[in-house]
């Protein structure tokens, strides 16, 4: 599947071009359900009689059973193989998501049956790492991961696009049965682009057999830079896109949030931001193959951080203000995706790369896993001081996102210094 074309060159060959675009289309189907939540929370915080804090609770469940997945398919695809652990994911993924959209009808059914959804979609993301890894020059390869990621987003416009329709002619439990098939289509993708690939495992090493996997990738201290911008990184991402619907429902309905025409509204809103991330995947992962991992890292937070400290104070100002903010939001907060993700697999061994992604996983998305929680407790407190869920409340609430993040442009600026101290003071070549 590596491209014949000389290093460095932007041309692909017709037939990868061809095979990252079929698996980036397998991909759009398995970002739905979280996505669909988050567009019906407004409506499902009434019928389901949830506080903020409550609803933000599916979130971090969520987040926390993905987490732990992320984990264990590392191991797996170690001792597997990449191919074998994804493809097996995307089944398991398309029945737990049936589960959910049948079944889940109050918010313990809720949390319990997407977290069972939760910790089987991790095989369906970061052992596509493992494969493109195998498939695709480094010249190339933030390129063709940023489209990867923005496959997923993609996905969560589509969802956010079919939940605002579904909620003017019908009701929630209709779009959560209409979501149910993109898992489905996407596992037929999948298994078509695969069917000719080999499923590789990578052999045990001397290095392997000698030290534990785990310790291994511990000691690699440009790794551990890696994860923890990624984990800050997380922290600000999950918890806006867990609340942003709701946020946008909010501007549209004037405050209020149980209105199904504003939850409409808000969930269009909410599409149209999802949209432009995909540009923020593919600008970004395209930057980092020409600028450097944590050059473009190191923008996208930065300018990402700026709009968490900004947007939730202007809900009262007109809407297209708060849209031109959001849009930009959307575009840098994920921005630096796809350059820390490649950046990951270019500071580890091939050998390493499943167990460090578990590392990873655990690292990096414990605190993506606590911000929606926060978010929504910050704002149940700030709307019990104010009694309005108003500028106070969403100012709070998303400077509160801003605050963590600010933790993650410090360890990827360090990592920064360390790969010019590593280069001899040279221009970076790799990170």
């Amino acid at each position: 599947m590596v491209t014949r074309t000389e290093p460095g060159g932007w041309r692909w060959e017709a037939a990868e071009q061809r095979w990252v675009l079929g698996v980036c289309l397998a991909h759009v189907g398995f970002g739905v359900i979280p996505t669909v939540y988050a567009a019906a929370q407004p409506l499902l915080m009434v019928d389901w009689g949830m506080s903020a804090s409550k609803a933000g609770w599916i979130h971090s469940v969520f987040i926390l059973c993905y987490m732990t997945s992320l984990f264990c398919v590392g191991f797996l695809v170690d001792r597997y193989g990449a191919k074998r652990v994804y493809l097996t994911s995307c089944l398991l993924a398309t029945a737990g998501t049936l589960l959910f959209a049948f079944l889940a009808r109050g918010f313990y059914s809720g949390i319990v049956l997407i977290g069972l959804v939760a910790l089987v979609k991790g095989g369906v993301y970061t052992p596509m790492f493992n494969i493109f890894t195998q498939q695709i020059r480094p010249q190339r390869r933030g390129r063709a991961i940023g489209l990867y990621v923005a496959a997923s987003d993609g996905g969560n416009a589509l969802a956010l696009i079919m939940t605002s329709l579904i909620l003017r002619i019908g009701n929630w439990p209709a779009a959560f049965v209409c979501s149910a098939l993109g898992p489905a289509l996407g596992s037929l993708l999948a298994y078509w682009n695969l069917r000719h690939m080999p499923n590789v495992i990578p052999p045990p090493t001397k290095e392997k057999m000698q030290r534990g996997r785990v310790r291994t990738v511990l000691s690699n201290k440009p790794a551990l830079l890696n994860t923890w911008g990624y984990a800050w990184h997380n922290w600000e991402l999950l918890g806006m896109r867990a609340w942003i619907p709701t946020f946008f429902t909010a501007v549209a309905g004037a405050g209020i949030v149980g209105s199904t025409r504003a939850a409409s509204r808000g969930a269009v809103f909410a599409a149209i931001m999802y949209a432009v991330a995909i540009g923020g995947n593919l600008v970004g992962g395209s930057l980092s193959d020409v600028w450097g991992r944590t050059r473009v890292i190191l923008l996208m937070a930065c300018l990402s951080l700026v709009c968490s400290f900004t947007i939730g104070w202007l809900v009262s100002l007109p809407l297209w203000v708060v849209v031109i903010v959001g849009l930009l939001y959307n575009f840098t907060a994920i921005g630096d995706s796809a350059a820390l993700s490649t950046q990951l697999t270019e500071l580890v061994p091939q050998h390493q790369l499943g167990v460090a992604l578990s590392v990873r996983a655990v690292l990096g998305f414990a605190p993506g896993m606590i911000s929606p929680w926060l978010f929504g407790w910050v704002v149940d407190w700030a709307y019990g001081s104010s009694g309005a869920m108003g500028t106070f409340t969403w100012g709070m609430a998303f400077s509160c996102l801003g605050l963590g993040a600010l933790l993650g442009p410090l360890g990827i600026f360090r990592l920064h210094r360390l790969s010019e101290r590593a280069a001899g003071g040279t221009r970076e070549a790799v990170t």
